[in-house]
């Protein structure tokens, strides 16, 4: 697929910060990590890796704003464009040498999520999607899933970590969901969840108390591998709230009745 100049600047931003990671996590056990608070860690790969990025795509369009996890939002002088950028989304696995994180970078424009990128740099797989055009894995087309019963689909969300207070909705979730599917996941990624229903390995996702970075690339690719996406609560707006459902439409109905309970 030959994408817009801002889409090819996205994927060449991530694939340059995705390197950077890769040595990095090749070496995990050496890295010197701080806490950013419970079960949230930050590492010098992690912030090597939002520098990078900030140049590679700064330094493409230094009119745009910036919103990323570690430096922060900075307004541009361009007010109806920014950089939604997560560095490394799923810092816990990278930590830990689980090779399951990514480099998330959405582009908005006038509130509106137009262009996103996804890379998982230990499997080489470059998720990406612009809006109106589709959404691609590598060099093929994505499609969500085409499974029509609850009993027969996986879905994926995450599990609060220690000092969260959201736990026992989750595990009223988990009551509700586990005995109507095929299997429940969490394997600590939300871009890479939403990366995963696109391609139809998940058949839907929901999560609660999440950031724009870790939302804002996802929803768009699922969005153009033809999947519905909103709000768990259906009058509030994804990216404000962080909260998500999502699913191929043949299931979604019946998935967010049950996953908002």
């Amino acid at each position: 697929m030959v994408g817009s100049a801002n889409l090819n600047i996205m994927i060449k931003a991530a694939r340059r910060a995705g390197r950077g990671l890769v040595k990095d996590f090749r070496e995990v056990e050496n890295l010197q990590v701080s806490m950013k608070g419970a079960g949230d860690f930050v590492s010098r790969a992690d912030i090597q890796a939002e520098k990078t990025l900030k140049a590679e795509l700064m330094g493409a369009r230094p009119t745009y704003g910036w919103l990323a996890e570690e430096g922060g939002e900075e307004e541009g002088q361009d007010p109806t464009r920014r950089w939604i950028v997560d560095p490394l989304d799923g810092t816990t696995n990278f930590l830990h040498g689980l090779p399951h994180w990514a480099v998330s970078i959405a582009l908005e424009h006038k509130g509106q999520i137009v262009a996103g990128v996804v890379f998982d740099p230990a499997k080489d797989e470059m998720f990406f999607a612009e809006k109106g055009t589709g959404a691609w894995m590598n060099e093929g087309r994505l499609r969500v899933s085409g499974r029509s019963r609850m009993i027969e689909s996986v879905f994926a969300t995450g599990l609060p970590f220690g000092g969260r207070g959201d736990l026992p909705d989750t595990l009223r979730d988990l009551a509700r969901i586990l005995p109507v599917c095929a299997g429940v996941r969490r394997w600590g990624s939300a871009a890479l969840d939403l990366a995963y229903v696109a391609a139809g390995r998940y058949d839907g996702y929901w999560e609660r108390r999440l950031n724009k970075w870790d939302l804002a690339a996802g929803m768009l690719i699922v969005r153009e591998a033809g999947g519905m996406v909103e709000p768990l609560n259906p009058e509030g707006n994804i990216l404000d709230d962080g909260e998500i459902v999502c699913a191929n439409e043949a299931l979604f109905s019946g998935f967010s009745k049950i996953a908002r309970g």
